[in-house]
Formats: structure tokens, C-alpha cells, sequence
């Protein structure tokens, strides 16, 4: 008997896994209770993530980076000098540095207004990766995103000033 159960078992298995319309995703979501993530829903989670990113600096706010930003973070950019006109070196950046920041960057609320850039385009959105570009301030940051448990995080970062005008 018992070996009739397996074999029974096993071929259904079988049939399932060639049927061309099996789905091992709908399955686990049916089983799991897993609601499928709509496009909208996922697009305003990375949007907020990347404004978190700028307004923690705008507004000297670190729990928004807290809430949005990795401890893994990689940032790398350039600044151009205007007195020497010319980039400077590659600047790096970790999440420790980026907290030290945007604590002090517009603690005095004289570097942005109302009229500053705060602007974030998405590229792309995977189910565990995205890719959006910034305009801040301070200039273009290309975002890797990750998310880690349901939750749109600031991974890397490749950041620029404006160029120089002509």
C-alpha cells in the first residue's frame, strides 16, 4: 500500500511538473497566501526610497536614510570645483559617512528651497533589483536599489555634479 501511495504521488508530481501550464510560483503563492505586488505599488516604493535618499540630506533628516538606505551602501561620484574648474578626485562614500552628511549638509536649512531639483526617473524594475536616476542639488545620482524582505533599499550609488555651463 505504501508503495502504491508513492508511486501515486510520484506520478503526479511528474504530470504536473510537464504540464505546460504549471506554475510553481501561483502554486507557492496559493499555498502561502502570497498576493501578487502590483507595478504601481512596486514603482512608489522605489520612488520613495530614492526620495528618502534625497530628503535626508534636503532636510537633514538620518532616519529617512535609516529607513531607505543600506549599511552596505557603495557611493562614488565626482564634484566639480568651480574655482579650479575642474573635477575633483573620485569621492567614496559608505552609509556611516552618508548619516555624517546628511547630518551637517543643510543642517542650517541654506543649501535647498522650494525650487531645488528632487526629481527621481525609474529605468527599471526587477523583482529583486532596480535601477533610477536622481536630480538633486548637487548634481545626477545613478541608484542601484536591492530589496531585502519586501522593502526598497539604496545600494549603490554613481553620483556627479552638473557640468560646468558653456
Amino acid at each position: 500500500m505504501k508503495n502504491a501511495l508513492f508511486f501515486t504521488s510520484l506520478l503526479f508530481f511528474f504530470l504536473i511538473s510537464c504540464s505546460s501550464d504549471y506554475d510553481e510560483n501561483k502554486v507557492l503563492k496559493a499555498n502561502f497566501g502570497e498576493e501578487k505586488i502590483s507595478k504601481a505599488s512596486e514603482e512608489a516604493a522605489v520612488t520613495a526610497a530614492a526620495m528618502d535618499y534625497i530628503e535626508c540630506f534636503y532636510e537633514a533628516d538620518t532616519t529617512k536614510a535609516y529607513r531607505s538606505v543600506s549599511p552596505l551602501l557603495q557611493k562614488r561620484g565626482y564634484g566639480f570645483h568651480k574655482e579650479k574648474q575642474k573635477y575633483t578626485d573620485q569621492y567614496e562614500m559608505n552609509f556611516e559617512q552618508l548619516i555624517s552628511l546628511a547630518k551637517r549638509w543643510n543642517a542650517d536649512g541654506s543649501k535647498v528651497d522650494e525650487n531645488s531639483p528632487k526629481k527621481v526617473e525609474i529605468y527599471e524594475i526587477l523583482d529583486k533589483t532596480a535601477s533610477v536616476k536622481v536630480s538633486a542639488k548637487w548634481g545626477t545620482d545613478y541608484i542601484h536599489l536591492s530589496k531585502l524582505d519586501g522593502k526598497w533599499y539604496v545600494m549603490n550609488v554613481l553620483w556627479q555634479s552638473y557640468p560646468p555651463e558653456k
